[in-house]
């Protein structure tokens, strides 16, 4: 689960005031009679909790009709404090219905991140009436124990459902993968069946490097192998992985991705997601040969380059004939997590994102898109005829909707080779964002240094962040979503993605196109307003 180790000791004696107890907790209501979903700053399309703190999304799967998403939960406070497993289920990855809490607090600890899986065949034996039980594989973090200086204080327990995942029983047997003693970060473990070993696969991070399990029931695992200290970035605490199977498109070639959080040491500073491509024997992960330059001596390939998706995870159980692999991030940073001002809720997930793998000109490399289901919020819908930039072009009255609740479709011709443009959004008070291309460098960036509300955080401003280009294309696609105090770009098909968060003093209630240093050609454009999903 991603944390601050300093904010641990600092904050469990501040969190005492949430109660433990699993029957006498208040539980997440309706919106409605939470939350309005109407206060400064609050998303309107992506998901977040009704109110109090929210990290990690955790046990994501596939049944019966529902996508569920589980998430690091405090209920009673606004920063981090006792984990719990929130709860939400929707029918189409984009509207989102709040459940009680799933899984408290307990004699072993908190409840940390980690995965959960339809137990098809019943391995476990938990299911009941011929159906499958849910399994959710978990850490448990004794914070008595860190308190008391063990090094032992996580490790790995399950619980199972036999009603959808709307109620949880924790196995008695727990913990199902003890810590030998001498690991202080043994966590975050994601669960899933390999056909080809016919066995569960686990793979949890261990302070440097990962650590892969197996099973055949889910309680009782040995351990397979170990991977990562020599590649990639190493400048804070692996966290979070996934190792899942993928096709290559447009082949019959199938890989193995692992992704892996990582705080502090992210492409712009603070928590980030690198991700290495290879194969798998049903005991070891190898790196493929193409892919390792890329990550020797302490080089990374990001999943997103922006400074706000961290610890995403990609979801169980999604039918054959869907194919996707379906992935959500946390959309903050431990920079500055903790402290953004939003006053009853902190934190929101990014937008969901079907992860493809593809075979470029430097091998292997994950295209990040937005779902399909998004068109369904799409609204007021505005062509933006093409036009030659050598300054800027004002879409506000042209667009005719609110620019912080919107999505643009924009294709360049990058023209001049010194350009240097994008999309700014403003408002009355004089403050902007711009996310734009740099043809000079070659490098996408993303600017909210003046964006609003700096001042909570040294380290939440002062940067642009940039990130190279992939593509080589003459051509550049943006694919941008605006949602109140969120940007999320979607370049060149998903070559290059980058997610920030901002806080503007008022919406942003203007939109341009600029161009800068050179002119550029806008070829097409599309924009939508977009509608909420809470009301």
């Amino acid at each position: 689960m991603s944390r601050l180790l300093t904010i641990l000791s600092v904050l469990f004696l501040g969190s005492l005031i949430c109660s433990c107890q699993e029957h006498t907790r208040a539980q997440p209501g309706n919106t409605e009679s939470s939350t309005s979903y109407n206060e400064q700053h609050r998303s309107q399309f992506h998901f977040s909790p009704a109110a109090k703190w929210m990290n990690d999304p955790n046990g994501m799967f596939f049944y019966a009709g529902e996508y569920h998403l589980f998430y690091q939960y405090c209920p009673d406070t606004t920063v981090w404090g006792p984990m719990h497993w929130g709860h939400a289920v929707s029918t189409d990855l984009v509207h989102w219905q709040h459940l009680p809490i799933a899984l408290y607090p307990d004699s072993l600890g908190m409840i940390f991140s980690g995965s959960a899986v339809v137990d098809w065949k019943n391995t476990s034996g938990f299911g009941k009436n011929a159906q499958p039980p849910i399994i959710a594989i978990f850490t448990h973090h004794d914070m008595a124990g860190e308190k008391a200086g063990r090094k032992n204080y996580q490790y790995q327990s399950i619980a199972y459902s036999n009603d959808r995942g709307r109620s949880w029983t924790k196995y008695k047997g727990n913990p199902v993968v003890p810590n030998p003693g001498n690991i202080r970060d043994f966590r975050d473990p994601k669960v899933i069946w390999d056909d080809a070993s016919n066995q569960w696969v686990m793979v949890f991070a261990a302070f440097d490097h990962v650590k892969i399990w197996g099973s055949k029931d889910l309680k009782n695992w040995q351990h397979l192998s170990d991977w990562g200290k020599e590649y990639g970035a190493h400048e804070g605490v692996w966290e979070c992985p996934d190792l899942f199977p993928i096709p290559v498109e447009g082949s019959s070639e199938k890989k193995w991705v692992l992704l892996q959080s990582l705080n502090p040491g992210g492409p712009n500073g603070g928590s980030g997601t690198q991700y290495f491509v290879g194969d798998f024997d049903g005991k070891k992960f190898t790196l493929d040969p193409d892919f390792e330059p890329f990550v020797k001596k302490g080089n990374a390939v990001w999943l997103d380059a922006g400074r706000d998706n961290y610890a995403g995870v990609t979801w169980s159980d999604v039918p054959k004939e869907d194919g996707r692999r379906l992935y959500i991030g946390w959309m903050s940073n431990w920079d500055y997590a903790t402290i953004v001002p939003t006053e009853t809720w902190r934190s929101a997930t990014t937008l969901p994102r079907s992860l493809i793998l593809k075979k470029t000109g430097e091998g292997y490399r994950i295209f990040s898109q937005p779902v399909k289901e998004l068109e369904a919020l799409r609204s007021a819908a505005k062509k933006i005829e093409k036009a030659d930039i050598a300054a800027s072009l004002d879409l506000t009255q042209q667009l005719g909707f609110s620019p912080a609740q919107s999505e643009l479709v924009l294709d360049f011709e990058t023209g001049d080779a010194a350009a240097n443009f994008g999309v700014e959004l403003s408002n009355r008070k004089g403050e902007k964002y711009r996310i734009g291309y740099d043809a000079a460098t070659n490098q996408f960036y993303s600017d909210r240094t003046q964006s609003g509300n700096l001042a909570f955080s040294k380290k939440f401003g002062p940067k642009i962040h940039t990130a190279p280009r992939i593509s080589e294309a003459k051509n550049i696609r943006f694919h941008l979503f605006f949602d109140a105090a969120s940007a999320e770009l979607f370049a060149d098909g998903g070559a290059n993605v980058m997610t920030d968060i901002f806080f503007p003093g008022e919406d942003f209630s203007q939109v341009k196109i600029y161009s800068e240093n050179g002119k550029v050609k806008l070829l097409n454009g599309e924009a939508y307003s977009l509608k909420s999903i809470w009301k």
